[in-house]
């Protein structure tokens, strides 16, 4: 676990920038991307939990994939996120975006159905089957439901290729480090959570898929930088400064207070859509209050 990592250490997970109609604003993606990039960024996961993919439609997400594909060119990899609760679908769809010259894909654990953990590995082993890019498996119980146990991660680990890494957003420490302990030469533990970034290198994690990344990527690469070469007196200093942040992006549903953000930093990135619902007044004035304490705004 060692290892530099195939997919780098600090990957934002980009919001999706809309104009004032909510409609792609894909001018602002291909900013946004580089910007990303010139902050330090490793990589780039597109359309993920932070850029709305339950509100982005299929054609929308392929045009979406395309600008951030052609803005970034060769400079870091660019990861789709295309996971579905429909194998058959998410299969379709990564065949077709495989064609736009992305550099791998993610793939969430499927919601609203509870699959079993069978199910769980089948649905995962017949998309890596289908494929030949890497694929980055995604598990978040809060919103699936359903926590993909770390005997199944590491059996897709083990028996899969193309399965290369695994965003940990389940909470649970323990997995995390069964994951670690038990993880094929190559495979890779991401945090899915900044709060719980430190803490997942410091059990062998490889890096972080993150939020406040599309804010402060500079400091949050600094962050996982010094986890990786072991100086954890500074990496514990550096993530204590940050994580007012961290939590205070986490008020209330996400993306809207990380597209908030980008606003008050002068980065605007439009709205969320609908049922999500923008940042009140009260929200915006407490997260300036704590982007000024952490020195990501100007006192």
């Amino acid at each position: 676990m060692s290892q530099e990592p195939r997919f780098g250490r600090m990957i934002p997970a980009m919001v999706t920038p809309f104009d004032e109609d909510r409609e792609l604003d894909l001018d602002k993606a291909q900013a946004l991307a580089t910007r990303l990039v010139d902050g330090g960024s490793d990589s780039l996961i597109v359309n993920g939990t932070t850029g709305e993919s339950p509100t982005v439609f299929y054609p929308q997400k392929m045009d979406l994939f395309r600008a951030v594909v052609e803005a970034v060119g060769k400079r870091v990899p660019v990861i789709a996120n295309v996971g579905d609760n429909c194998t058959a679908d998410t299969v379709s769809f990564a065949r077709e975006v495989a064609e736009l010259g992305v550099d791998g894909f993610m793939c969430v654990v499927p919601y609203y159905n509870k699959p079993p953990q069978e199910g769980i590995y089948q649905h995962f082993r017949t998309i890596a089957n289908a494929v030949e890019l890497p694929v980055i498996l995604y598990n978040i119980p809060g919103r699936c439901v359903v926590n993909m146990e770390a005997e199944t991660t590491l059996r897709l680990a083990r028996e899969c290729g193309n399965v290369v890494a695994v965003k940990e957003a389940s909470g649970r420490m323990e997995q995390v480090e069964a994951i670690v302990a038990g993880a094929p030469e190559g495979f890779s533990v991401y945090s899915g959570d900044d709060a719980a970034t430190f803490d997942i290198m410091k059990r062998g994690g490889a890096g972080v898929i993150s939020t406040i990344g599309n804010v402060a990527p500079a400091r949050m690469k600094e962050i996982v930088d010094l986890c990786a070469a072991g100086d954890w007196q500074a990496a514990e200093a550096a993530n204590e400064r940050l994580m007012p942040l961290m939590k205070g992006l986490f008020e209330t549903a996400n993306p809207i207070l990380v597209k908030e953000a980008l606003k008050l930093a002068g980065f605007p990135v439009g709205g969320v859509r609908l049922p999500l619902v923008d940042a009140t007044p009260e929200q915006s004035a407490r997260l300036a209050g704590i982007m000024r304490e952490v020195g990501v705004l100007e006192a």
